[in-house]
């Protein structure tokens, strides 16, 4: 069989749990065989606008953005970030209910971020207030917004700097569904051709089951893209959104990725629906 050679530009944010998944192609912990990586490091929203210009081979994107490329990339069924039971926080300075926000000000880390559209399909009557993710709790500290959705670590600190929980977005998902929301997801572009997207992938899953084996060194990687966090918070953070649906997405990751698309649809707050198209390993 002819050795398949490539030049991959991958995409992840700069968050301890995407630093983790790509530890060992960063650090060269397992043969890649002729696909040569480089990383992109960006915030998620970010990357979302990329890969609307469809500009990386592989990228970490929003399942809400996905769903509006879908035509250009293929979902990747390792490398996804879901939230079993838990996910992004609806956060306020005082303990209030989320009928009390309706028509507020609400701080959200971007308009094509999975905790934007499961926020829309919560509480449809907002005005969202576009703020970069690592600055929403000082929005709402400083009284710019009256509540602010949390991602990535601030949802494991939130309550120790003062803030209280209004929602979690991802349990309300599972009462609503019994299903895990997925938040972000890992996508290569369709026109690389089947053998090259297969290889790719099978090489993610290698280097996430690698961290999972040796998490000690991964996590020493992993935070360096901590900001500041301690070393228990970042390994609380990774066992949220490293695990067995990373290394595959199974059956009910699947579902809670084609309930979620469809409840986008019905609500109208994704304008088509996608045509979705998994990477076969």
């Amino acid at each position: 069989m002819p050795l398949i050679k490539a030049k991959i530009r991958v995409g992840h944010s700069p968050d301890p749990d995407d630093a983790f998944m790509f530890y060992a192609i960063a650090h060269d912990k397992i043969k890649t065989d002729g696909i040569t990586f480089s990383h992109v490091v960006e915030d998620i929203e970010s990357l979302n606008k990329r890969a609307f210009k469809s500009d990386l081979e592989v990228t970490a994107v929003s399942a809400f953005a996905f769903f509006q490329i879908a035509d250009k990339y293929a979902l990747m069924p390792c490398g996804a970030s879901l939230g079993d039971n838990y996910g992004p926080l609806l956060i306020a300075k005082e303990s209030i209910y989320s009928k009390d926000l309706e028509g507020k000000k609400i701080a959200v880390p971007g308009l094509h971020t999975t905790a934007y559209l499961a926020l829309r399909l919560f509480l449809p009557n907002f005005k969202e207030v576009v703020v970069p993710f690592d600055g929403i709790l000082d929005a709402v500290k400083n009284g710019e917004v009256d509540a602010g959705l949390v991602i990535h670590e601030g949802q494991l600190t939130y309550s120790e700097l003062g803030f209280h929980k209004v929602a979690d977005l991802g349990e309300w998902f599972y009462e609503m569904t019994k299903l895990p929301l997925p938040l972000g997801v890992d996508v290569i572009r369709k026109n690389l051709g089947r053998d090259v997207m297969r290889k790719v992938t099978k090489l993610l899953k290698n280097s996430i089951e690698y961290g999972l084996k040796h998490r000690e060194e991964a996590l020493v990687y992993a935070m360096k893209f901590g900001r500041g966090i301690s070393t228990d918070t970042a390994d609380k953070f990774v066992g949220r959104y490293v695990n067995d649906y990373t290394v595959d997405m199974g059956r009910k990751g699947k579902e809670g990725l084609l309930t979620l698309h469809q409840a986008a649809v019905e609500h109208g707050v994704l304008k088509k629906p996608a045509k979705i198209q998994f990477v076969e390993m």
